[in-house]
Parts: structure tokens; C-alpha cells; sequence
């Protein structure tokens, strides 16, 4: 079992715009069978951790199919939230530590993801629960915005690829730098 933080950043080390945009994000170009891309590693994962603004932005862009994930999800959040119709959604507060070992007992064996919002990443780093760390850069500079990680981290790098325009790269996380 191994524990995730996927995601994508701006060159300049930003997954969001000040204002909360992906829009810059979505005009890219990727190949969802490339290497490194989301639906190979989606297959992976048995559970997703995420923060309230990433659980808000997926519920408010919802079509008509519902909630875009058959896994189980954990939301920390200290606002009341609504969940979506048939979605399995847990919305907990707290130490990420309890919240983690009720994730690895619902899909015993299976990987879990880190959703979006380098601060929650974060906080699994702190507690030594965050094995890995995937980023996908996209070739623009954001100058502010929501940071890709808001610590010091050590790294070691395990793999890198090419996706049309992203530079993708996957490490093993070492420790606190």
C-alpha cells in the first residue's frame, strides 16, 4: 500500500490560480494513455483524500453522471458540505493519522491518493504517511497562486516521461528536508 500525491503544477511550482482557476490546466495537451497520465493511474488507487475547495470544485462541475469516482473518498473539512446522490463521501476533521488508517481498513492492500491542495499533502508528510509524490508540469508560469507543496521535502526522484506537453515526474519521498 502505498500513498499518493498526484497532481499538476504551473512551471513556477503552482496548482491553482490565486483565484482557484484550472483553467490554464485544461487547455494543455495530453495523452490520456501516455505515460504517467491520470486514467492508468486512477486504476490504482483504492481510496481519495482530498480538501474541501477540491471536493467543491469536482461536486460543482458534476454532469449528469454524478460524482466522477467509484472509490471511496474522504473530505477534510470544516464547513458543513452536501454529498453527492450515490457517492461514497466521508467528510471528517482532524489528525490526518486516524483518517489514513480508516482509508487503508476500507480497501485493504490497495493505493490510496491524495487529491489536490498541497497543504493536505502536507500534513500527510508530516505525520510520515506520504510515500510518493507524481507531478505533472504544464508549460506556463501562474507568478502566485495555491502552491504545488508548502514544505520542505526531500526527494528522490524514480521516474520521469514526457505526456505531449507536460514534463512528468515521480518521487519517492525521503523525509523532511
Amino acid at each position: 500500500m502505498t500513498t499518493h500525491y498526484y497532481t499538476a503544477s504551473s512551471l513556477d511550482g503552482f496548482i491553482a490560480t490565486p483565484e482557484n482557476s484550472l483553467d490554464w490546466l485544461l487547455k494543455q495537451d495530453i495523452d490520456l494513455d501516455g505515460p504517467m497520465a491520470y486514467p492508468a493511474f486512477i486504476q490504482r488507487m483504492g481510496a481519495i483524500a482530498m480538501g474541501a475547495t477540491t471536493y467543491e470544485a469536482i461536486h460543482a462541475e458534476e454532469d449528469e453522471d454524478g460524482w466522477p469516482y467509484t472509490r471511496p473518498s474522504w473530505v477534510f473539512t470544516h464547513r458543513t458540505l452536501s454529498a453527492s446522490e450515490g457517492a461514497d463521501v466521508r467528510f471528517v476533521q482532524g489528525e490526518v493519522r486516524a483518517v489514513h488508517e480508516e482509508m487503508t481498513a476500507a480497501v485493504p492492500g490497495k493505493d490510496l491518493w491524495v487529491m489536490g491542495g498541497g497543504e493536505l499533502a502536507g500534513q500527510f508528510a508530516d505525520a510520515g504517511l506520504l510515500d510518493e509524490v507524481w507531478v505533472q508540469y504544464a508549460p506556463v508560469m501562474l507568478g502566485a497562486g495555491a502552491p504545488l507543496f508548502p514544505r520542505a521535502l526531500d526527494l528522490e526522484l524514480i521516474d520521469t516521461a514526457r505526456n505531449k506537453a507536460f514534463l512528468c515526474g515521480r518521487f519517492r519521498v525521503k523525509g523532511a528536508l
